[in-house]
């Protein structure tokens, strides 16, 4: 049979057609310059290498001075020790599988499967959403979904009113930011005002959009904070350039950082807004993440305590608020679901927003029915109340335990300090190096936070990020890692070796 088709299409070209030399394929000269270009460290070379130890591993078990690779490189929970929460899984399961709800709620108990809670809250999910999550939504979200963000956010902020037409349901906060700056970077003249250190999500972004990075430095010495006056003078060092700063990235808490902004320090960032015309991208993924008796308090909300306090000073701030299920408690990354909250923005923009949004149809519907679940958790008096409350302080304990313990490792080290951690699940320690290792790291054509980590991980199995991923300053070297890997024993493991190395690279 596959003889006869290819004697068919003998007949298909004559001779003439065939006269011709192939042409080249697409190289990746050919590439879109912005693609390669933008760098993402999170998942780079080091990352990259420990997948292939991984393989290694595999094929000769005992080969490798370590057993297992530790992916402390990303912030991605249920990789590592964080269990999903009952609930959110028991009401997944039934929208996955509404036969289930045949069975009936008294048989689904009696079985111990299924709480009447999660069951409830499945039908109420199933009749929102139109019968399947095997369905396309409204391309700005679900309805009752968008309706349950909105009350979220008005319960978080003491009140200050939230409206679901504002809300856009996304596959998660990095698919709203990419949405967002492919819409507000309108040439090579838009600046992008990036903190330094920052998520490299939004660097890469600038060089896909070719947007130009303003970056901002934190201040390390002040435990990472956000100094308005060095925004500001960035500003007009842009203005003067013929540059426009068109966005302000705020990461509130911090990645890598964990530092957490005050009402103080975010209504000074306002301020810049209002007087410069920036729009601000405030993302807030880890906002369910602090600790040691810190408060988050969200960029909505102090603008409209800023808004009523100096009427009309701060009216024209427009301001984009992102969240989403891959961090806090729900720790679902692979659901791929979040939200962006936009005010202050025109009809016009609103229009083309939406327009951006319709073009990629709609969300992820499952990503959205979890947001829902976020925004949504049992309450007091639910039967499910009780395990869910206590998973999450299990959740929050275990974080914050293995946070200190690596803090307190660090900072008894030789070479090696590190700001006490507020937020989010990382730490940024920065590397006093010895002029041994910068003279190696040179030798090796690397940046000398890339030899560290890279030793780390050769050493160890412990997989990090260096510093030179995220932008830090000149002169300075950083390691970012997470501390959601269970247990504590890499915690020793990595104290061993960074005494190795100082031994080994001591001048």
């Amino acid at each position: 049979m596959a003889m006869t088709h290819q004697q068919d299409l003998k007949s298909v070209f004559t001779t003439k057609d065939l006269n011709f030399k192939p042409a080249a394929k697409i190289t990746k000269k050919d590439l879109n310059a912005g693609v390669t270009k933008a760098e993402y460290a999170v998942r780079g070379a080091i990352p990259t290498r420990a997948d292939e130890l991984k393989e290694e591993l595999k094929r000769k078990p005992g080969v490798l001075p370590f057993d297992d690779i530790i992916n402390a490189n990303i912030g991605n929970p249920q990789q590592l020790d964080q269990k999903p929460l009952t609930f959110t899984r028991q009401v997944l399961s039934i929208l996955e599988y509404p036969e289930i709800l045949r069975v009936g709620p008294d048989k689904l108990a009696s079985l111990n499967l299924f709480r009447k809670d999660a069951l409830g809250r499945a039908e109420h999910l199933l009749e929102d959403i139109g019968g399947s999550i095997g369905a396309y939504s409204h391309s700005q979200g679900v309805p009752g979904i968008r309706q349950s963000v909105a009350e979220f956010i008005t319960k978080r902020d003491d009140g200050e009113p939230a409206a679901p037409e504002n809300i856009y349901l996304t596959t998660g906060a990095s698919s709203a930011a990419t949405s967002l700056l492919s819409l507000l970077c309108k040439d090579v003249q838009t600046g992008l005002l990036i903190p330094i250190p920052q998520y490299p999500l939004y660097t890469a972004s600038a060089s896909l959009f070719n947007a130009q990075v303003l970056p901002y430095y934190l201040d390390e010495g002040s435990n990472w904070s956000t100094k308005s006056d060095e925004i500001e003078k960035v500003v007009k060092d842009a203005l003067e350039k013929g540059i426009k700063p068109s966005v302000l990235i705020v990461i509130n808490p911090g990645n890598p950082t964990g530092a957490v902004l005050s009402e103080d320090t975010i209504a000074k960032i306002c301020l810049i807004a209002a007087k410069y015309g920036i729009a601000i991208i405030s993302d807030e993924v880890y906002q369910e993440n602090v600790f040691n008796g810190v408060k988050f308090h969200s960029m909505k909300k102090v603008l409209r305590k800023l808004q009523r306090l100096y009427p009309g000073k701060f009216d024209n701030v427009q301001l984009a608020s992102l969240h989403s299920i891959s961090k806090g408690f729900m720790g679902e990354c692979g659901q791929r679901g979040g939200y962006m909250e936009v005010v202050g923005f025109s009809k016009d923009i609103r229009d083309a927003l939406f327009k951006l949004m319709s073009i990629s149809i709609c969300s992820v519907v499952t990503g959205q029915a979890v947001v829902d679940l976020m925004v949504k958790p049992p309450q007091p008096g639910d039967e499910s109340y009780d395990q869910d409350h206590s998973e999450r302080m299990k959740i929050f304990h275990e974080m914050y335990t293995r946070a200190t313990l690596l803090h307190e490792t660090f900072n008894e080290l030789e070479g090696i300090e590190c700001q006490k951690p507020q937020g989010a699940m990382y730490l940024f320690p920065r590397l006093v190096l010895p002029e041994k290792a910068l003279r190696e790291s040179e030798r090796l054509g690397i940046e000398p936070d890339e030899f560290y980590c890279t030793s780390l991980l050769e050493s160890t199995g412990i997989c990090t990020v260096p510093g030179s991923g995220f932008g830090q300053q000149p002169g300075t070297y950083h390691v970012r890692t997470t501390f959601l890997a269970p247990g504590t024993q890499w915690i020793q493991d990595w104290k061993h070796f960074h005494q190795d190395f100082f031994n080994k690279y001591r001048d």
